[in-house]
């Protein structure tokens, strides 16, 4: 299935809907994106919130991924960094596809599409992302390139007993 991605798209309601069930679509599949199952849409917009504040702050960028039929199953937040010193590379955060289209390319097709959108801002060389460790993720990463250059041990606390290290890894463009 190729998805159809929009850099900065007009927010609407409808989007706003269309990202909230996503997200907790990628959490209570077992996504590592913020939250840990069972979480409610009620429970994720005040954190998409905070991303919406940002955008019209114009710290963060949007890309979204739509299917055939429009509806929102992918996105990246891009992060510019305010630091007059880390201006020349961004985050990503809060990648996403939705679970029934994992394992079909559509992963790696968002990351590029990231990669392609970070390139199109002046004076970005390199995307930053962080993962959870022991879910896979940092294995998807380096598939699209993505190289580990630092992990914090035991800093994602999961539930009591369930640590996990956090994996920063860089994309240099």
């Amino acid at each position: 299935m190729a998805l159809t991605f929009e850099l900065d798209p007009s927010f609407t309601p409808a989007l706003r809907d269309g990202i909230t069930a996503l997200w907790a679509d990628v959490s209570n599949a077992g996504g590592a994106v913020g939250f840990v199952p069972p979480v409610t849409p009620e429970e994720i917009r005040p954190e998409l919130l905070k991303h919406l504040v940002a955008i019209e702050e114009g710290r963060t960028r949007l890309l979204v991924g739509r299917d055939e039929n429009g509806a929102v199953v992918a996105t990246a937040f891009l992060n510019l960094n305010t630091h007059r010193l880390m201006k020349h590379w961004l985050w990503l955060y809060t990648v996403m596809v939705h679970p029934r289209l994992q394992g079909r390319g559509c992963g790696r097709d968002l990351m590029a599409a990231a990669a392609d959108a970070a390139r199109s801002i002046e004076g970005i060389e390199a995307i930053r992302l962080t993962c959870r460790g022991g879910t896979g993720a940092d294995r998807f990463y380096t598939a699209c390139g993505y190289k580990e250059v630092g992990r914090v041990p035991d800093a994602i606390r999961v539930a009591p007993g369930d640590d996990r290290d956090d994996i920063i890894m860089l994309l240099p463009l």
